[in-house]
């Protein structure tokens, strides 16, 4: 029996790929879309996408589904997920899952209590060099993992990007945004946990001219084994370059045995193991596993995936506690000024 999906907000172009790839299993079918407000959607970039209903409410009470996928601007997104689950539907989201704590904290409570699972579009560990990078780790050649550095930078794409990014209470901030990605491949790569926060950070830098928008972020962490991790998720990317920089999702990692360096648009690592003297560089095979959308339907299935409810909602919770370190520390600033 194919598992029904009814979406719920298309506010961003993220969700298009999880539309697609349902439409292209044969254990799930799409049977509603709803917008609430289709002049403000993106509708004009998937005109093969029907709707169905405009208002979530009502497709909740008349749609019979199994699972819910959201992709409406992130400061509704917590609303619409709690509602979602109070209805007994699983859940799979367009990274951030919602944008407070409070919310997570009620996503939790109902996702456990009914036993409904939850899924993120983390897609980050499934790129081939950070597969391969995986598997060097894994190997143990790179002895003790003592430091992590990563890039997350985008391009700002003033004219393009979605107008609720710079709307008050619509977008809840860049750390919460983007860092998931990278406490996610963190955690995977490592098979360790955040331990605590050092320092997190965002400011305007790069012209977004919204007070609300905060384009510039950078965070400092501590993994489980005492492993430093600074992170730079700035909207730093010179836009005529669109996603084509090493530094959109660029990681060093050191250990005891050596570094090694991969990003998101190269299928190589680059290497520095002790006891040789040239570099190596290994290209990634390609990769052909699960990914997040495989992992969801496991865990809906009960076969304990590698990225499960909790899984995801330890994630979201530490990049919402970035967020509001960074947030805070910002207050904190301007009272002392």
């Amino acid at each position: 029996m194919k598992l029904k999906v009814a979406f719920a907000g298309l506010r961003h172009a993220h969700i298009f790929s999880l539309y697609d790839s349902i439409t292209g299993r044969n254990d799930m079918e799409i049977v509603a879309v709803c917008e609430e407000k289709p002049e403000e959607s993106l509708m004009y970039k998937r005109p093969d996408i029907t709707l169905t209903y405009n208002r979530f409410d009502e497709m909740l009470r008349n749609c019979p589904c199994d699972i819910i996928a959201v992709g409406d601007y992130y400061g509704k997104r917590g609303a619409v997920v709690i509602k979602a689950l109070q209805a007994g539907k699983h859940v799979i989201c367009d990274k951030p899952l919602c944008t407070s704590s409070d919310e997570l904290n009620e996503i939790k409570r109902l996702a456990v209590g009914k036993r409904l699972c939850i899924g993120v579009m983390l897609d980050l560990r499934t790129s081939d060099s950070f597969v391969e990078a995986k598997k060097i780790i894994d190997s143990g050649k790179l002895g003790k993992i003592t430091q992590i550095q990563f890039n997350g930078q985008h391009p700002l794409n003033l004219q393009t990007r979605p107008s609720w990014y710079f709307e008050p209470g619509k977008h809840g901030g860049t750390l919460n945004d983007i860092v998931i990605h990278a406490v996610d491949y963190i955690r995977h790569l490592t098979g360790m946990d955040i331990d605590r926060i050092c320092s997190a950070r965002t400011w305007r830098a790069f012209g977004s001219q919204s007070e609300s928008f905060y384009d510039a972020a950078q965070c400092m962490m501590v993994l489980s084994n005492g492993c430093g991790v600074i992170g730079d998720v700035s909207y730093a990317e010179p836009d005529s370059f669109a996603f084509n920089m090493p530094q959109y999702w660029r990681f060093t990692i050191w250990g005891t045995g050596g570094v090694i360096e991969f990003n998101a648009v190269s299928p190589s690592v680059n290497c520095w193991f002790n006891g040789e003297k040239e570099a190596r560089s290994i290209t990634a095979e390609k990769y052909l596993g699960e990914n997040y959308l495989d992992y969801f339907l496991r865990d809906i299935a009960g076969k304990d995936p590698d990225m499960d409810t909790a899984w995801v909602l330890k994630c979201s919770a530490v990049a919402l506690a970035l967020q509001k370190f960074a947030d805070e520390e910002g207050e904190k600033n301007l009272k002392t000024m």
